[in-house]
């Protein structure tokens, strides 16, 4: 994924985002190390930022994010609930599909979350959310 020209695009730590022009946030994951949770707590006040506190559609192409430990996983699943109305994952990674099927099979999530190959079925998936 890569955001269109004139897109007003946001550089965080761990990934690279945007919104696209159905109010879809879109996430690309950047191949850095696992944040400790700490850091994640500072990365999470900027996406709050981005997101003027609302909750969002979520677009992540988790391709290039590293596997999340335990303490990550917990946190993720405690915040991204205050966040997001729904969730498309993409990743050409057959490791971190199946990273994020496992997450998402043990921790049952209050939002529609999905995965998908596609970046165009990902948001017209998202778009029934909206």
């Amino acid at each position: 994924m890569v955001p269109p020209e004139n897109t007003e695009v946001f550089e965080l730590p761990t990934s690279t985002m945007w919104f696209d022009e159905h109010g879809i946030l879109c996430t690309v994951a950047k191949k850095v190390p696992q944040q400790t949770v700490e850091e994640a707590k500072k990365t999470m006040e900027e996406f709050r930022k981005i997101t003027g506190g609302k909750k969002i559609c979520l677009l992540s192409d988790s391709t290039d994010a590293p596997p999340a430990n335990k303490e990550m996983r917990d946190y993720a699943a405690e915040v991204i609930p205050e966040i997001a109305k729904a969730v498309a994952i993409i990743s050409r990674s057959a490791v971190g599909k199946m990273a994020a099927n496992l997450f998402f099979s043990i921790k049952k999530q209050p939002y529609p979350v999905k995965m998908f190959n596609d970046e165009t079925e990902a948001k017209e998936w998202l778009k029934q959310y909206l």
